[in-house]
Formats: structure tokens, C-alpha cells, sequence
């Protein structure tokens, strides 16, 4: 099961995210940093005021998000 991203509806699909979860903890999307479309999915590079960088990716197949630390 891929991790948990609450997205905006009205961007493209997957959405635009404004929060995501990173152990256990809910965070909000501060500011998007950047954005990618790939042949695999999307990509964001999310700022969170307090924990700092995060990259958000959305995976086409799999229809899941995962969150990593940068």
C-alpha cells in the first residue's frame, strides 16, 4: 500500500498536493518547489515549514503515492 497524500481537485490528475503523511504524522505542503510529469507518473518537490523537503510521487500503474525525505 503506497503512503498518503491529500491532494487539491482542481488540478490535473492526480491532483495538486497540500498535504501528505510521514510517520504518522499529518504535514502540510508549505510550498511546491517543483513539478514533473514522467512517462511513470508525477512527481512534486514539496516544502513542509517544519521538517524541511520532501519528494511526492504519484505512480500511473499502481495508482499509489510515496513520499520520501529529501
Amino acid at each position: 500500500m503506497g503512503d498518503k497524500v491529500e491532494c487539491r481537485s482542481d488540478h490535473a490528475y492526480p491532483g495538486y498536493p497540500v498535504a501528505f503523511y510521514w510517520q504518522g504524522l499529518r504535514l502540510e505542503v508549505t510550498k511546491i518547489l517543483s513539478e514533473e510529469q514522467h512517462p511513470w507518473g508525477y512527481s512534486f518537490q514539496a516544502w513542509n515549514e517544519n521538517l524541511g523537503i520532501f519528494e511526492l510521487n504519484f505512480d500511473i500503474d499502481t495508482d499509489q503515492w510515496s513520499v520520501e525525505q529529501r
